[in-house]
């Protein structure tokens, strides 16, 4: 496929993620089944333009005047991929499987240079109108700088599994691959993605397939070490799905202790018990309720009750952390799917107190930006539990070995990791200690 002809591909997988309101996955699984012409780099350079125009919709509509998905695919050529006028014109020419040629308005719209200076607060930061209350109240007046950092695309990262190799042995392995160091995380690699938005293969390398790295973003690894976990200690991850965190979490104990994991549905715990066996830990217990988990029904951690040193809670949420990974995910998000969470967070975080022994301590984590998803959470729930004191960020972070990390500071005392001071996704964290 020519560049042109993909960009009329992007456009048109972008009609059908509108018109039908699916996510972009499936749009653009259905228009490579039904194009087999269309080889691997097409269907990835195709995969790119849409994730780049859902990154950066609203602010591309706004420089073109119009919603359509052909204005977003123009404006955000000329936004985040810097063609200019011309460019533009070369590649919309009308002519084989090309896009319609450029109308004077559009021509017009891209004589002039980009600017957002007059544009509203969703426009310019690229996300829905309805959570810019939220975003207000999380950032201030810097609302605008952190959304705009969440356009930009992420880094691929892995978490070395130390209880199998070492950071510098793994390095060696994938030199192929070129990595380097995480900033923060003692146990991350990183990998140059390309610019069809595609990294390298990783999956497939002997050092993954024996268990010595996991793929996880450098904020999950430093939301992980800031619960605190070490060897000995008796911990549940309460909300564990697939397993990321708990295989981090394993790592961090060196297989001395109790690890349980759990969560409210058994489905999304079946990767997990294949994950742990790869990751050589010796010390986790994966405990399946019966079907979904249900208060009302016997928990399948009602013996633990009151003897957990740390409970950690990933809790289910809106996963705004994670928009430069998952963009079409913000132009799905509904204020009824926010209310949702914010019960699911305090049916888990009421779960933890009953496990959490006295001087214990519940990590409360989302991949949430979202104010009321993460100090909302954690003020609710002291107002329904007395007992608990909020951990000094101060404290957490020296006892983590993460004393200088860059973090924004929530009200309540939560430590929130973003894109923009950050460098990852975007992570909540608090711990409450048990008096």
């Amino acid at each position: 496929m020519t560049p042109a002809a993909r960009i009329a591909a992007a456009v048109e997988v972008l009609a059908d993620i509108e018109a039908r309101r699916r996510p972009a996955p499936d749009a653009l699984k259905d228009w490579g089944l039904a194009r087999r012409f269309a080889g691997s780099k097409d269907r990835a350079a195709v995969a790119s333009l849409v994730y780049d125009a859902l990154r950066c919709r609203a602010s591309a509509a706004f420089l073109m005047g119009a919603e359509t998905p052909r204005a977003v695919v123009i404006g955000m050529l000329a936004r985040l991929r810097n063609l200019d006028a011309a460019a533009i014109a070369g590649l919309f020419s009308g002519e084989r499987h090309a896009p319609e040629p450029l109308t004077q308005e559009e021509a017009a719209r891209l004589s002039v240079p980009p600017s957002l200076a007059d544009a509203p607060a969703h426009v310019a930061g690229d996300f829905p109108e309805w959570l810019a209350p939220s975003f207000a109240a999380a950032f201030g007046e810097a609302a605008i700088d952190e959304m705009q950092a969440m356009v930009a695309r992420a880094p691929l990262d892995i978490r070395v599994n130390t209880l199998t190799t070492t950071r510098e042995a793994l390095a060696g392995e994938l030199e192929h691959f070129a990595p380097r160091q995480t900033p923060h995380s003692a146990d991350g690699l990183r990998f140059t993605v390309g610019e069809d938005g595609r990294g390298p293969s990783l999956q497939s390398e002997p050092s993954f397939l024996d268990g010595q790295f996991e793929i996880q973003d450098e904020g999950s690894q430093l939301a992980a070490r800031l619960t605190l976990a070490r060897p000995g200690e008796r911990i549940v991850d309460l909300c564990a799905g697939a397993g990321g965190k708990t295989l981090a979490l394993a790592a961090l104990m060196q297989n001395g202790g109790a690890l349980f994991a759990t969560d409210v549905d058994t489905r999304r715990l079946v990767p997990l018990h294949g994950r742990v066996a790869r990751s050589g830990a010796s010390h986790v217990e994966v405990r399946s309720p019966k079907g979904r988990y249900d208060p009302a029904r016997p928990d399948p951690l009602a013996d633990l009750a009151g003897s957990i040193d740390c409970v950690v809670v990933d809790a289910p949420c809106t996963g705004t952390g994670t928009w430069r990974r998952n963009p079409d995910a913000k132009w799905r998000l509904r204020p009824g799917a926010l209310a949702e969470r914010v019960k699911d967070q305090a049916v888990v975080l009421d779960r933890a107190a009953r496990l959490v022994r006295p001087g214990g301590r519940i990590a409360y984590i989302t991949c949430s930006l979202l104010p009321e998803e993460n100090d909302g959470a954690v003020t609710a729930f002291m107002g329904r539990h007395d007992g608990f004191a909020v951990a000094p960020i101060a404290d957490v972070l020296a006892a983590a070995g993460l004393p200088s990390l860059p973090h924004r500071e929530t009200p309540a005392g939560g430590i929130l990791l973003t894109p923009r001071v950050t460098g990852t996704d975007g992570f909540f964290v608090t711990v409450l200690r048990r008096l």
